[in-house]
């Protein structure tokens, strides 16, 4: 009996030996999503929001100096890589294989049919045909009257960046939120806001002024529909691809 006992005891080990690999190997939705929230807030900072500012390496492409598996990838996340500036973590076994299931998904969402874009015929679109500096900044160009793109390559991602020019009121930042005041007597103004406490509005707004509003002379004021257009049938899927390559080269770290 002691045999057949260690034999089974044996074989229970290698059983939940591989599920615990099968669990790995299937990390869910939820994982997936809190892989990239670590990576967004923990990696971002050095290899860029889509993965890909370190020379050599492209995270969201699956493009690795060194890793060849998946346990790489962990065991690069948790102990670093000596002499570069690649430092060593203090992520569980978990957390790091979140964080590379993350990175997986990435980058199968971004094979097959995908359209490549090319940076220099999309600053062309953004300049002409999309009118997009006659409300959005780049460098010393533009208007004010929307968001300052200069480095919006260092703050979202290329997929982000396509939804906000097909679905622009998907995902609207905190800072670019635009609101709408009606004074009581009935005059309107929208822009971006600023600033909002208890007793004042401030925004700046759609002819780049800076106003200011106190709240008892409002009738009305709140949130309102982003104004930036949806480029959905506007621009052909290469145009869109060309403008999101152009903005992800917006990298002036001065004004983050």
């Amino acid at each position: 009996m002691g045999g057949v006992g260690k034999t089974l005891f044996g074989v229970a080990a290698i059983l939940l030996i591989a599920a615990t690999a099968s669990a790995q190997q299937h990390e869910t939705a939820a994982d997936i999503e809190d892989g990239g929230r670590v990576f967004r807030s923990s990696c971002a900072n050095c290899h860029g929001q889509d993965g890909d500012q370190v020379p050599g390496v492209d995270l969201g492409r699956g493009q690795f100096k060194r890793a060849q598996t998946d346990q790489d990838l962990i065991g690069i996340i948790q102990k670093g890589v000596p002499n570069t500036g690649m430092p060593a973590t203090n992520f569980s076994n978990q957390q790091a294989a979140r964080v590379v299931a993350y990175l997986r998904s990435v980058a199968a969402s971004r094979r097959g049919g995908a359209v490549t874009g090319d940076a220099a015929r999309g600053k062309l679109v953004f300049d002409g045909k999309g009118t997009c500096a006659s409300c959005h900044r780049v460098g010393l160009a533009g208007s004010r009257v929307g968001p300052d793109l200069s480095a919006v390559g260092l703050q979202r991602r290329s997929v982000e960046l396509e939804q906000s020019l097909l679905d622009p009121d998907a995902d609207v930042q905190i800072a670019n939120r635009t609101y709408r005041v009606v004074a009581k007597d009935g005059t309107a103004a929208t822009g971006r806001l600023l600033n909002i406490d208890s007793f004042t509005v401030q925004m700046l707004d759609s002819q780049e002024q800076l106003r200011s509003f106190m709240k008892s002379d409002l009738r009305d004021f709140g949130f309102v529909a982003s104004p930036m257009p949806s480029f959905k049938g506007k621009l052909s899927a290469q145009e869109i691809a060309d403008v999101v390559s152009y903005l992800v080269t917006l990298k002036d770290r001065t004004v983050q």
